[in-house]
């Protein structure tokens, strides 16, 4: 008799833009109810800042300080999977406990469920325990009726957190809390403040139960089914298909006019400019300013930099580092808009990096974006 291994638990971890899913994330790593967990993070955009956020690599694994480890999507999810369990059998990464996934903010995370339970290797080596959605408690209501990823984050979930409740009054929080129950009638709702929730709460520990889901999110699944279908494996025939096309989407082309944008920084920026430019931008193109986060050195500081996050028309407070998190000390911003031009970002940063005595900013180059 052949004694199966026990699968390895997943928990995906969704939000749209700005929902705080890295803070979470953060707090989720410190506890140990996590030790021996795999965060992967996926990222939306041509310079990934998620992972330098959550801790310090060039790698595309790092190990964090409680033994937990953090890894990139450089590929494709399965391949990442599959990878990470082939290191666990070599003794590469010891006592792995749970795989916990956290999606780009614009990511449907059906196809990931999708793919966890019909590719059969992965279905022998991962179980899916859970699905956490992060809504904004300040932009959350809006947000979900303008962004159908939004609503379809929230409907898979069974347990939602509502973040962000230490900055929202309590009419929104209930009001978006009425909201979610009628999208995720059977979830869990969590309140959330400045990202900190237990890990108990969390984790759900039943396993993830598709009979439990809404006739639409079933409906989602088969499309999703189908989709899959028609992605074609190493030795498609097509010679119009290219493989590496089905895991590498244009970043301006498919979220519906949802943009990335990356800009590079190379001297010291004095922060009363910055943080005017920040403010006005806000103040001009708040609505369709999804999510800018970024990596700011300072003159006046130049060992310590700054952690700045703006969603819509919330610029969040500076969070300062201790230390810089890799090698590169350049300030490195990261926008995600709707129908904004990246000329508008340009020109005002421009006007007002200029302010700044011996500051000069320019756009990313593409070879920097690699």
């Amino acid at each position: 008799m052949v004694v199966r291994a026990p699968r390895i638990p997943v928990t995906v971890l969704t939000g749209f833009l700005g929902s705080g899913k890295t803070t979470v994330l953060n707090h989720l790593l410190r506890q140990p109810a996590l030790d021996g967990t795999v965060a992967i993070i996926n990222e939306f955009g041509a310079v990934g800042l998620d992972h330098l956020l959550v801790e310090t690599s060039e790698e595309q694994f790092a190990l964090l300080d409680n033994g937990c480890i953090c890894c990139t999507v450089r590929d494709d999810l399965v391949t990442t999977l599959k990878d990470i369990a082939a290191r666990a059998d070599r003794g590469e990464i010891p006592s792995l406990r749970r795989i916990l996934i956290e999606t780009t903010g614009l990511a449907d995370p059906v196809p990931i469920l999708h793919t966890l339970i019909v590719d059969l290797e992965l279905a022998e080596l991962f179980a899916i325990d859970g699905v956490v959605a992060t809504v904004d408690a300040v932009n959350g209501l809006s947000t979900l009726n303008l962004h159908q990823e939004a609503a379809k984050q929230v409907a898979v979930a069974d347990r939602v957190l509502v973040t962000k409740t230490d900055i929202a009054d309590d009419v929104s929080v209930e009001t978006l809390r009425q909201q979610l129950g009628r999208l995720a009638p059977t979830a869990k709702f969590v309140t959330v403040a400045h990202g900190e929730v237990n890990a108990d709460l969390v984790l759900a520990g039943g396993g993830f139960d598709p009979d439990k889901l809404s006739g639409d999110v079933v409906a989602w699944f088969r499309e999703a089914a189908r989709a899959a279908d028609h992605v074609h494996d190493d030795h498609c025939a097509d010679p119009h298909c290219s493989h590496e096309h089905h895991h590498h989407h244009s970043h301006a082309s498919a979220h519906h006019g949802i943009q990335s944008y990356a800009f590079v920084i190379d001297e010291p920026v004095a922060w009363p400019a910055f943080a005017q430019w920040l403010e006005y931008l806000t103040m001009l193109k708040g609505e369709d300013l999804l999510r800018m986060k970024g990596l700011v050195h300072l003159a006046d500081d130049p060992d310590r930099p700054v952690v700045v996050h703006a969603v819509q028309s919330v610029v969040h407070p500076p969070a300062r580092l201790a230390a810089w998190p890799d090698e590169d000390r350049r300030t490195r911003v990261v926008f995600i808009v709707r129908n904004i031009d990246r000329e508008i970002i340009e020109r005002t940063l421009a006007r007002f990096a200029s302010i700044g005595a011996g500051a000069i900013s320019r756009p990313a180059r593409q070879e920097e974006l690699a």
